[in-house]
């Protein structure tokens, strides 16, 4: 019990910025399937792809059962309260363009370069694996 208290605690202090930016995006999805991931509460949403935006996990809703993708969203939560406030300029962002970019998608479906091997993501893998002792995505393929 102390351990979920002082988890709290963390998440409005040190995390704060990126868990208002999650619970504004949980409050537009309160009517989408919810559960929770360890110390992340997981919601379902109807756009590609997943994030993880300090304690909460958002997941396409087809993705909400694929385990290894969950302890990798999983190890963006554990970078979000190791790094606080910087984990949206040094994680979150760069993620994301790296996602979203068209030349960057084109460029990794061209060379068949894994989304999951850009800094942020690799990092992700190994931090979900570790605590979650589970298999994480690898070097899988999205595009």
């Amino acid at each position: 019990m102390l351990r979920l208290v002082l988890w709290w605690v963390w998440q409005v202090t040190w995390c704060l910025p990126q868990n208002l930016v999650g619970a504004c995006l949980y409050l537009c999805c309160l009517k989408s399937a919810h559960r929770t991931f360890r110390f992340a509460r997981v919601t379902a949403w109807k756009w590609q792809g997943c994030t993880s935006v300090g304690c909460f996990i958002f997941m396409h809703d087809r993705s909400l059962s694929h385990r290894p993708l969950l302890v990798h969203e999983y190890g963006h939560t554990l970078q979000s309260a190791v790094l606080g406030w910087l984990y949206l300029p040094v994680i979150w962002l760069p993620s994301v363009i790296w996602f979203a970019a068209p030349a960057l998608r084109r460029m990794r479906r061209r060379r068949h370069i894994s989304y999951y091997t850009f800094y942020t993501e690799r990092w992700a893998n190994a931090w979900g694996e570790r605590v979650c002792r589970e298999p994480s995505m690898g070097k899988a393929f999205i595009d």
